[in-house]
């Protein structure tokens, strides 16, 4: 069994902690696969893997890729969700919890969610206790 291979994963997944959330989930799928890959052209002649267990491993394998299909749609629904928000906004008055409140002037989409930016300058991250009225 070669450790080359080992550390050739490693160097991989360290690449993808620096990307975007995006690549690093196609960097754990393509991790996925080449780990299984290596393992089934590793295996023990003498005492190969049982078909069971191999059907085990594709089905695993086909569960990770709907997974990770399934997480790419809702993302997309959740940024058609925060724009769809964030054009209601402009023009509201909004309340936070805290207190600030003011006319909203622009709204930004981020990670974090919907940040409406009131026309004094102060932003407000659109959220729970979050009061919108005309």
């Amino acid at each position: 069994m070669s450790v080359s291979n080992v550390s050739g994963v490693g160097g991989n997944h360290a690449t993808a902690a620096a990307t975007t959330t995006a690549d690093a989930t196609t960097m754990d799928y393509d991790s996925f696969l080449q780990l299984l890959v290596t393992q089934m052209q590793n295996q023990d002649p003498t005492a190969p893997t049982d078909m069971a267990e191999q059907m085990s491993q594709l089905a695993s394998f086909s569960n990770v890729e709907q997974n990770i299909q399934t997480n790419n749609k809702l993302d997309s629904v959740l940024s058609q969700l925060y724009v769809n928000q964030s054009a209601s906004l402009v023009g509201k008055t909004i309340t936070s919890a805290d207190g600030i409140s003011g006319k909203v002037d622009a709204v930004g989409i981020y990670t974090d969610g919907v940040v409406a930016t009131l026309e004094d300058g102060s932003n407000v991250l659109v959220g729970p206790g979050v009061t919108i009225s005309q």
